[in-house]
């Protein structure tokens, strides 16, 4: 399930939010294209990720904040700056620039801290901006619940595209984020699913304060959960092109 656009044009251009795209990208560019070894990458990972067993040792504190800025992979820096993209330019319209910025950061420092508290001693580095765009999207779920969100559902070989509220789509994924962190074992390496729980919680908590400026819940009543500007019309369109037929 892969969401590719949301029905929430943002009133101003979202320059943090591009800029933290074009840094993942160049940071990600600068060490991935250069190691030049498997094993170079892993010690690369363990000095500038987040490794929990060193930060409760009393080191290693740097990776709170330099292991959302890494990727383990092309996908895993896709998919990251996809979210980001679609939820983040809504949430930096509405605080500005510096107070995106620094909301972003604040909820990548918290999931981390989420991931350290679930699994003090792992000795594996933790690295991606996963728990500072769950951040994201937990502000993105309160301010606006039933925004529609278009999602590409790929079941084999069927693939459609729904629109579908916010709430739903999010939901589901930080419902998934929590059975899947209560169920995996916390001794094998993967997805950190504490950090995406505990930056999710963050962003809600974050936003709070944007929420309660804006009415709270008087401004639910106005807008009934949904972005507070008319509706856009993201309907296909027939080519201009001509068409030529084939002559038989």
């Amino acid at each position: 399930m892969f969401p590719i656009r949301d029905h929430n044009p943002s009133g101003r251009t979202p320059y943090v939010t591009y800029a933290l795209i074009a840094a993942n990208v160049v940071i990600f560019l600068g060490y991935w294209l250069v190691l030049p070894s498997e094993e170079a990458l892993n010690w690369f990972f363990f000095r500038f990720g987040l490794v929990p067993a060193a930060v409760t040792s009393g080191q290693g504190w740097a990776g709170f904040l330099t292991s959302m800025f890494l990727h383990g992979g092309w996908m895993h820096l896709f998919g990251n700056m996809l979210f980001l993209y679609i939820f983040g330019d809504n949430l930096e319209d509405l605080m500005g620039h510096v107070g995106f910025l620094v909301f972003y950061l604040a909820a990548g420092l918290a999931a981390a801290a989420g991931q350290v508290l679930a699994d003090p001693w792992s000795p594996l580095p933790m690295v991606g901006a996963s728990g500072a765009i769950a951040g994201v999207m937990g502000g993105y779920l309160l301010l606006f619940p039933r925004a529609k969100v278009d999602v590409l559902i790929i079941f084999v070989i069927f693939f459609r595209i729904f629109p579908i509220p916010a709430w739903i789509m999010l939901g589901l994924w930080f419902g998934l984020q929590l059975i899947s962190g209560l169920s995996a074992p916390s001794d094998m390496g993967g997805v950190a699913y504490w950090a995406h729980s505990g930056g999710f919680l963050a962003g809600l908590v974050f936003t709070l304060p944007f929420w309660l400026r804006k009415g709270g819940p008087a401004f639910w009543s106005v807008t009934h959960g949904q972005p507070p500007h008319p509706h856009p019309d993201y309907a296909l369109q027939r080519s201009r092109i001509p068409v030529v037929r084939r002559r038989r």
